[in-house]
């Protein structure tokens, strides 16, 4: 695999039609994933706002806003995974997706924006901060995708999504996993490796898009591996925004 992303994997281009016309390359990937940050952004936004005027009515936030979160959850949830196994629809399912999470990221950082004055902003700006320094470092040669290194991080990767599935159903029992949720040294430690391994996924993420534009992937490509990029930057911000709260609830 070449990125602990379940978008973006080596098996990506095996299954790719011969190149015949427009190709991917960087500059347009990287004009793609600024659309779709700016389409999740957008709809963060407005949905923030929304959130406010529906908790001005009801004053309870998980009543009605819970069902809006669980929506929207599925929906991108169903919506990625068309984009993994039809990739050509990447053009048309990407903005959709980034517009669906939004709703999620809005809701879910107003929430929390209640109980701490500021901590939406720290997040967007540890999660851009972060992009930005891993994305220098790839480029500077200081981090490389060896094989050892892809290894370790889908290994991990994969262990993080197997507890969290594995907590997702203990809480139907109301047995959730402890740490998880836990703000004590041991949840924060949790919270501070998801984030770590989050982050090391966007250095794979690179990796792939760059394997992308050599083989001479189709064009539409580009938006297929902005949008693979854009899972892992919703991921790091959901999981900084976790570690914030647990830390700031101390």
């Amino acid at each position: 695999m070449a990125s602990g992303n379940p978008a973006l994997t080596k098996k990506t281009f095996n299954t790719l039609p011969a190149t015949t016309g427009a190709r991917m390359t960087l500059n347009g990937t990287v004009h793609k994933t600024a659309i779709l940050l700016l389409l999740t952004m957008a709809s963060a936004f407005v949905s923030w706002r929304s959130g406010y005027m529906m908790l001005a009515q009801t004053y309870d936030p998980m009543g009605s806003l819970g069902p809006w979160i669980l929506g929207a959850s599925i929906g991108g949830l169903v919506v990625a995974l068309a984009i993994i196994f039809k990739k050509h629809w990447a053009p048309f399912l990407a903005p959709v997706y980034a517009i669906v999470e939004g709703v999620v990221i809005g809701f879910l950082s107003m929430m929390l924006e209640m109980q701490f004055p500021g901590i939406a902003l720290q997040a967007a700006t540890l999660t851009f901060g972060t992009l930005a320094a891993l994305l220098m470092a790839y480029r500077s040669g200081l981090i490389r995708a060896t094989e050892n290194f892809k290894l370790g991080v889908v290994s991990a990767t994969g262990g993080i999504m197997v507890v969290y599935l594995i907590d997702l159903g203990m809480q139907f029992f109301g047995m959730p996993i402890g740490f998880i949720h836990d703000s004590g040294w041991m949840g924060i430690g949790f919270s501070l490796f998801v984030v770590a391994i989050a982050a090391l996924n966007l250095v794979l993420d690179f990796d792939f898009i760059e394997t992308g534009v050599e083989r001479g992937a189709p064009a539409y490509m580009e938006w297929y591996g902005a949008f693979g990029l854009l899972v892992t930057l919703i991921w790091l911000y959901l999981e900084i925004l976790r570690l914030l709260a647990k830390a700031r609830s101390r």
